[in-house]
């Protein structure tokens, strides 16, 4: 049965990608508020990885707030972009560890049924949360492998309504490539600052 945490968390994560697919930095406000509800979900579910993830997504919502809020002076020209080959060498790599370390401390330290599978979308949404903050194009890419794995995972768990969630994710995720990919192509967007983007106003 669906809780009343597990649907405000629902609402509130549909609202954050929406943000986020708009460059809008209401995104990470509502990637806090998400992540502390989705603790309570995840950990009366058994889910361990996921609910420690949710807090360190908060605490990277902070980060990426600054990010995308930091004045312009200051900012290193924050534009859409493109990892390099050696940049996605180092992804792979950091998948290779982090997902066995996660995995590990699982079975060690925790009774979860499903330890590898509660690894993995946790060691790329890590990744992803950073490539995000960073406006990585290929952050939407790690977000679609994250949700066809998690689509699985809390179907398993018995949370439908979080893995209909996650569905809608893996199109916002798709839809997101696109609309960054475009973006990345436009006329001077690649060599454009980001601006701050004020409440409600669209990039």
């Amino acid at each position: 049965m669906t809780s009343p945490t597990e649907l405000a968390g629902f609402a509130l994560a549909l609202a954050m990608v929406y943000c986020s697919i708009r460059e809008l930095h209401w995104t990470w406000p509502l990637a806090m508020a998400s992540s502390v509800l989705y603790f309570f979900v995840f950990r009366d579910s058994g889910l361990y990885a996921e609910a420690g993830l949710q807090i360190v997504f908060a605490a990277l919502a902070l980060w990426g707030w600054w990010q995308w809020r930091r004045p312009r002076a200051q900012a290193s020209l924050l534009v859409i972009r493109r990892l390099s080959r050696a940049q996605w060498a180092l992804t792979v790599l950091a998948t290779a560890l982090l997902w066995p370390a996660i995995a590990s401390l699982l079975i060690t330290w925790t009774d979860s049924d499903v330890p590898w599978w509660d690894a993995l979308p946790v060691a790329l949404s890590l990744i992803g949360q950073v490539l995000l903050g960073r406006k990585y194009l290929e952050n939407w890419t790690l977000w679609a492998v994250v949700n066809a794995v998690s689509i699985g995972l809390f179907a398993y768990k018995g949370l439908w309504l979080t893995s209909a969630l996650y569905a809608l994710f893996l199109a916002l995720s798709l839809a997101g490539w696109r609309v960054w990919h475009r973006r990345l192509h436009s006329d001077g967007r690649q060599d454009v600052p980001s601006q701050p983007a004020s409440p409600g106003q669209q990039p």
